[in-house]
């Protein structure tokens, strides 16, 4: 059975930095693209970042040179590093695994930038 667990989300001032983690099993972590997506109220749900295996990230415009994502293969878990968190920032932040056939997903934490 598929698992991805969130967390490390919260409620944070504007300026701030936060880091998600999201803790994999049942999949095999190392062949999956591994990213993070996000929704906020209202809106569909966009990715944020993505990770191949041994890759560079790839980010959204709105986030480049602020989030930073990276993975560790021997502990099954994938980061994302968060800096200069602005109130547009705020949603909840799905960590998602693809293996090129089947999309899993966890589900969800919250982020919320608020002064």
């Amino acid at each position: 059975q598929v698992q991805l667990v969130e967390s490390g989300g919260g409620l944070v001032q504007p300026g701030s930095s936060l880091r998600l983690s999201c803790a994999a099993s049942g999949i095999i972590f190392n062949s999956n693209v591994m990213g993070w997506y996000r929704q906020a109220p209202g809106k569909q749900r966009e990715l944020v970042a993505k990770m191949y295996s041994g890759g560079s990230g790839i980010y959204a415009d709105s986030v480049k040179g602020r989030f930073t994502i990276s993975r560790d293969n021997a502990k099954n878990t994938v980061y994302l590093q968060m800096s200069s968190l602005r109130p547009e920032d705020t949603a909840v932040y799905y960590c998602n695994s693809w293996d090129g056939l089947n999309n899993y997903w966890g589900q969800g934490t919250q982020v919320t930038v608020a002064s």
